[in-house]
């Protein structure tokens, strides 16, 4: 899967580099067909300027725009809105999750991650339910499934680090998996009825397309530099120059190539794929639940969910910096698939697509004040639709009234250093191997 980038930064100016997919993400193509947003053409002058029209990016421009009404806004996306990164994830979105351990210190630290979590969700389900916004929301349960004696001792602990939330879950041996989801391939799981699925791209689409009057989106507006100008910014695009007072820069994994986190992000590429639509003796093959998603034992492991009646969806893989070849996506989603449902074959992968993260060394995001008047959230490390959103949320509040956010901060941590490159790839590629080898079967 290719992937064509701008030129890396030139002094003075900072110029970004972002990907551009040569293959479309399928949640975007199963969508009925969408105008984009004009392009930004000319001089223009905004009181805030958003870099990226994904969770993170229209968390904050809507929020500025309700708690700062008069503000001229403008929020502009490289690609069309859908086809980023957060139209291709795998779109599960959970309110609440079960503690990393069981210490007393663990259990208050995911109590408290909840309270931002739940924020989050509570804020979008009342964006579906004002705006009309259709994406397939359903709650689902969620599934975490173990392939291997690793997997199943992390299991173990969330069902018991679960219980000591007060959060209801169930242990599945192999046969209650495979009555739930049609496979035998996992040896346990651990389900909690706390889990809810939607279609994301049909999810920032709606988002997007509903935000306040104040607020201008320019589609297919890459950010090519961005440079002090007096006391605020300009950036410039192939057609527009616009200056802003206050920026944020929400691009998550484009953000080193505009100078800043170069030490504290790496960007990644992961990978997804779509069946072809089955026929109802084989979707009879996906067991008993109508909708269900199952997330890995291993953090390198493979996502499945049923996607509609007749479709399944697969995740897995992950390349450091470049994207793989679609040839091998397709190759190793395909066996990934077949693995878990041997009796399906004959089924192939109709959408293949590919999307890039931002990951941090600690798992904790980038938040906050970058220089004067520039802002940004970033390393949501692949759970950004919730966290995004509240991290973009907040970060507007912080911006138009002043709000402290020290809790939010002694909660979620701040990303700590990376070691540059060579390293950095050096040693993704040592710690990716290590960590396949541990996933085994998770894969």
């Amino acid at each position: 899967m290719r992937a064509l980038l701008l030129p890396s930064k030139i002094d003075p100016m900072r110029k970004a580099s972002f990907p551009i997919y040569a293959d479309p993400c399928g949640w975007n193509v199963m969508l009925p067909p969408r105008t984009p947003k004009p392009r930004a053409t000319g001089d223009i002058s905004v009181r805030y300027a958003i870099v990226g029209a994904g969770f993170t990016g229209v968390a904050a421009a809507r929020r500025l725009a309700e708690l700062d009404p008069s503000a001229e806004i403008a929020v502009l996306e490289g690609l069309s809105v859908g086809e980023g990164s957060s139209g291709r994830n795998s779109g599960f979105a959970n309110p609440r999750d079960s503690a990393n351990g069981l210490s007393p210190d663990d259990v208050r630290r995911a109590e408290a991650l909840n309270r931002f979590t739940g924020e989050g969700f509570a804020w979008l389900e009342k964006l579906m339910a004002e705006h009309g916004i259709s994406c397939d929301l359903e709650r689902t349960g969620r599934i975490t499934g173990a392939a291997t004696e690793v997997g199943e001792a992390k299991v173990r602990g969330m069902v018991e680090g679960a219980r000591k939330l007060g959060v209801p879950c169930d242990f599945l041996d192999t046969d209650g998996i495979e009555r739930r989801i049609g496979t035998r391939y996992y040896r346990c799981a651990h389900f909690t009825e706390d889990g809810y699925l939607l279609q994301p791209a049909a999810l920032i689409r709606g988002l997007a397309d509903s935000l306040p009057a104040n607020v201008r989106l320019h589609e297919e507006t890459a950010v090519t530099g961005l440079e002090r100008s007096g006391d605020g910014w300009l950036l410039r695009t192939p057609e527009a120059r616009i200056s802003a007072r206050t920026v944020i820069l929400a691009a998550n994994p484009a953000l080193p190539s505009f100078g800043y986190l170069g030490d504290r992000l790496v960007t990644i590429y992961t990978y997804a794929a779509i069946t072809e639509a089955m026929s109802a003796g084989d979707a009879a093959h996906l067991g008993a639940m109508s909708n269900w998603g199952l997330l890995p034992g291993h953090r390198l492991g493979t996502t499945v969910r049923r996607v509609g009646k007749d479709r399944l969806m697969v995740r897995s893989l992950y390349s450091h910096g470049r994207p793989l070849a679609s040839e091998e996506v397709r190759a190793a989603l395909t066996s990934c698939f077949h693995r878990r449902y041997p009796m399906l074959s004959h089924v192939r992968l109709e959408h293949v697509w590919g999307g890039t993260t931002a990951l941090t060394m600690n798992g904790s995001p980038w938040w906050g004040k970058l220089d004067d008047t520039l802002y940004t959230s970033a390393g949501c490390n692949g759970s950004g639709l919730v966290k995004g959103t509240v991290l973009g949320k907040r970060l507007a509040e912080t911006l138009a009234r002043g709000d402290r956010q020290d809790d939010l901060q002694q909660v979620y941590g701040r990303a700590n250093w990376v070691a540059p490159e060579p390293f950095r790839s050096i040693g993704f590629h040592v710690v990716s191997a290590i960590q396949r080898r541990k996933a085994g079967a998770e894969m």
